[in-house]
């Protein structure tokens, strides 16, 4: 990929929006969480919102290794993301809402690693690959909880 070439840019600012909004409803359901199972929720938001958060460090610092401004704005931040604001009321409602942000997530990783491929940005497609698996594997594990 040419340093000029910055057709991946719009991918990425979608992949750190989604992974922004799915970190604070994340976080979110840590502080909430209520139920017979809430050692273990708590215990497995804290595990996701803290990887969540490191990544949306390593998402911005991709786009300006692009030479692009990573957002400046919460506005400008989140409004590529199609995730949902909110998180539900209880355990159950609360699993329901994060399964659908990772799987809303990991549909939008399969389209951008597409676009970083057609880009030749090899960079930033392994970014989204490593994404993808976290994000995977994340959704196994609520989906754990949820059975």
């Amino acid at each position: 990929m040419s340093r000029k070439d910055n057709s991946v840019l719009p991918a990425l600012r979608k992949v750190l929006a989604e992974t922004f909004a799915l970190y604070f409803n994340t976080h979110a359901s840590h502080w909430n969480v209520v139920g017979p199972n809430f050692h273990s929720l708590h215990l497995l938001f804290e595990t996701q919102y803290n990887e969540l958060h490191d990544s949306i460090d390593e998402l911005a610092e991709r786009i300006r290794a692009l030479d692009a401004a990573a957002p400046v704005s919460l506005k400008d931040l989140l409004s590529p993301s199609d995730i949902k604001d909110g998180i539900g009321k209880n355990a159950d409602a609360i699993l329901k809402s994060l399964i659908a942000g990772h799987e809303a997530l990991i549909s939008t990783l399969h389209d951008a690693i597409e676009v970083a491929d057609e880009a030749d940005d090899e960079g930033t497609e392994d970014l989204f690959i490593g994404r993808l698996r976290a994000h995977q594997k994340m959704l196994w594990m609520l989906k754990s909880q949820a059975a």
